[in-house]
């Protein structure tokens, strides 16, 4: 259980480790290659210390042909998510634009914003309201001022501009997969009142015709079920293996779960909450009935 830097170090460290064996060079070899020293090398494979995205390049420079193009590219983006960027760094979906915003939100909020950034897909259970990536600006507002009570009104347009930002993983290309499963009293409690509540939903209607996005209702009906444990995503990401990570959100702090057994435990649990889940079809009629009744 570590923090997502932590975990973007190690996962990184391994695949560098990896290709370099694949390219038959031992650990001193690659180090007279680029001009460092070889306890270099070993901090970075084995995740003590992070990479700068110029580094990799020269690591993978190295390594040669055994580095197809898109992991090279996925493996730059990781580096910047592991060591943290400068503003203006690049990944494959474009700047690390929420860094702009890193005097306002805390180091935990950057990171999962990075993970969602890089990862494919996406599975979440959410109990008490709407994913970020899903909120309309009124409902985002509304959320914002419960969370964060007093908090100055220049600080919540922040957060909420933030919070709208980060939709534009569901618009590029290729988009974020989202498979979300909400439970019925997301849809019930009327955040920010009648009017937004409504518009919200009508938005979730909206947002469930895209393809890219799946989203289901746990109904009240379902009784107990064991998305009642707390709501947390899934993160998958592209080409490199056993990079996903299970993100849960406390008060306070994230967690981040990387093991092999916890990731088989939180995707066995949303294959098993997806299962009594309504369909697709008849969550989005019953969200356009509410809406209709808000």
């Amino acid at each position: 259980m570590q923090q997502g830097p932590a975990v973007r170090r190690r996962k990184l460290g391994e695949e560098l480790r990896a290709l370099r064996d694949r390219s038959g060079l031992t650990s001193g070899e690659a180090a007279r290659l680029v001009g460092w020293h070889q306890s270099k090398i070993s901090r970075i494979e084995t995740g003590r210390s992070g990479v700068k995205v110029e580094d990799i390049r020269l690591l993978l420079d190295a390594y040669g042909d055994v580095v197809r193009p898109q992991q090279r590219a996925l493996l730059e983006a990781l580096s910047v998510s592991a060591a943290g960027p400068a503003p203006g760094a690049e990944t494959g979906r474009g700047r690390e634009w929420w860094h702009d915003y890193r005097g306002l939100l805390p180091q935990e909020y950057r990171d999962f914003i990075s993970l969602e950034a890089g990862a494919r897909s996406a599975r979440t259970v959410e109990l008490s309201v709407v994913p970020g990536l899903l909120q309309t600006p009124e409902y985002a507002r509304a959320v914002t001022r419960a969370a964060l009570g007093g908090l100055p009104e220049p600080k919540v347009d922040a957060l909420v501009d933030v919070r709208l930002a980060r939709q534009c993983v569901l618009r590029a290309d290729p988009p974020l997969e989202l498979s979300a499963v909400l439970d019925e009293a997301v849809l019930r409690r009327k955040i920010g009142g009648p009017g937004v509540m409504a518009q919200q939903l009508r938005y979730l209607v909206e947002a469930s015709r895209l393809p890219q996005v799946r989203l289901q209702v746990l109904p009240f009906s379902v009784g107990g079920h064991l998305g009642l444990t707390g709501p947390f995503v899934i993160f998958s990401f592209p080409n490199i293996a056993d990079l996903d990570v299970v993100v849960l959100d406390h008060l306070t702090s994230s967690l981040y779960l990387e093991r092999k057994e916890d990731l088989e435990a939180y995707s066995a649990a949303f294959r098993t909450i997806q299962a009594h889940a309504l369909p697709p079809r008849d969550s989005s009629d019953l969200i356009s009935a509410l809406a209709d009744d808000a």
